[in-house]
């Protein structure tokens, strides 16, 4: 039998936001690998092994998809969103890197729909302009390094799209983020909170940075901030496609 790796991203939690090209690999494989939350989204049958595993364990995780599908395994290892985006495809081929054997499998990366996009198209359409995306988690760089990255970010006139903003083990950390946004963009910019797009627990608030607080976000909370000219019309919340020059 002739093996192979798929790494597809599961869109932000509906089922309806997952492409048919994901679906169609979910259905000829043998086996799932992912995060333990994402590998439950994935129907059981008959045939389809499973193998769930904790958070920050992503190497090994790839190296066993790796290792299955060179004894012949159809491996499917599943992300939320898009796989490219601060998730699986990039750890995928890291452990590749190491194992020059494996360098001829059939790999193929499967774009998803990623939680920034989501989230943007329930605001309104936030990201019409330049923009940049930050992972604010400090577990594969130092604050010190996020906030050199947020704060050129902002001088630079960027809207920004923040993953990983809060979490119960460095829930002080975005508090740091806004008095940053706050000293570069001012207290009038627009700051999103968009939790749990497209599952029955969504929430979308939007608010200026003098009115935003740390308690808005959680690990399931995309942060999208505008830019000088992100503005309101009606509901939505857009950024013209224009820039003046600096």
């Amino acid at each position: 039998m002739s093996g192979w790796l798929v790494v597809a991203g599961l869109g932000p939690g509906a089922d309806a936001l997952v492409t048919p090209e994901v679906q169609a690999a979910l259905a000829e494989a043998t086996d799932i690998v992912g995060y333990i939350p994402y590998v439950a989204r994935v129907a059981p049958r008959p045939g389809l092994r499973l193998h769930a595993s904790d958070n920050r364990v992503e190497l090994d995780r790839a190296r066993h998809a790796l290792d299955m599908a060179a004894a012949g395994h159809r491996v499917v290892v599943v992300s939320s969103g898009d796989p490219g985006v601060f998730a699986m495809a990039s750890a995928l081929f890291e452990a590749l890197e190491a194992v020059p054997a494996y360098h001829t499998l059939d790999i193929r990366i499967l774009p998803g729909i990623t939680a920034m996009l989501a989230a943007a198209a329930r605001i309104g359409a936030p990201l019409g302009h330049d923009f940049c995306a930050i992972n604010l988690s400090d577990n594969l760089k130092p604050f010190a390094v996020v906030e050199h990255r947020l704060r050129h970010a902002a001088q630079g006139g960027f809207a920004m799209a923040f993953y990983n903003p809060r979490s119960a083990s460095r829930p002080h950390q975005f508090a740091r983020v806004l008095e940053i946004l706050r000293e570069e963009c001012g207290d009038d910019r627009l700051i999103a909170f968009a939790r749990a797009v497209s599952t029955p627990e969504e929430r979308i608030t939007t608010v200026t940075l003098a009115e935003a607080h740390p308690e808005m976000a959680d690990m399931r909370t995309v942060v999208i901030v505008g830019n000088a000219a992100t503005r309101r019309v009606g509901p939505w919340v857009y950024t013209p496609r224009s820039a003046e020059a600096p």
